[in-house]
């Protein structure tokens, strides 16, 4: 009887330890409470999270060498200073341009390792370059 106790208790304790804990869906929130598998990501120009593939000025990956092209949204500031840009390249979930002056470039600070630029393209569009070559329009 003590043997199929203990045969019992140690079978059990086995099975407890060797269930795997399933990761609950939408309980993968970042430091700013977005749930990334959601789609969402902190805007830093809207503080608040947003979902990219919702924005209104979307562009898509030029002369990707993966077999799938990306997109990428751009979000601007109220006063039209700053636009934001996800880039799914670095540690950054997204990049802050400035536009300087009147201008109608927005480039990315000296603290970017890259160079990015936003420039208007044909009637209302975009394009975003990173060292001067295209890579977003």
């Amino acid at each position: 009887m003590k043997k199929t106790i203990l045969f019992s208790l140690m079978f059990l304790s086995s099975l407890m330890l060797s269930q795997k804990k399933t990761p609950v869906v939408g309980n993968d929130k970042d430091v700013h409470g977005c749930i990334g598998s959601a789609g969402y990501t902190y805007s830093q120009i809207k503080n608040e999270c947003v979902r990219v593939f919702e924005q209104k000025i979307k562009l898509k990956e030029v002369d990707s060498d993966k077999g799938y092209a990306s997109m990428t949204a751009v979000i601007f500031s109220k006063n039209l200073k700053k636009a934001e840009i996800f880039i799914p390249d670095g540690a950054a979930k997204s990049i802050i341009l400035e536009r300087q002056g009147k201008s109608r470039v927005w480039k990315s600070g000296k603290a970017i390792k890259d160079t990015y630029l936003l420039v208007p393209y044909k009637k209302k569009g975009y394009q975003i370059k990173k060292d001067d070559v295209v890579i977003y329009q």
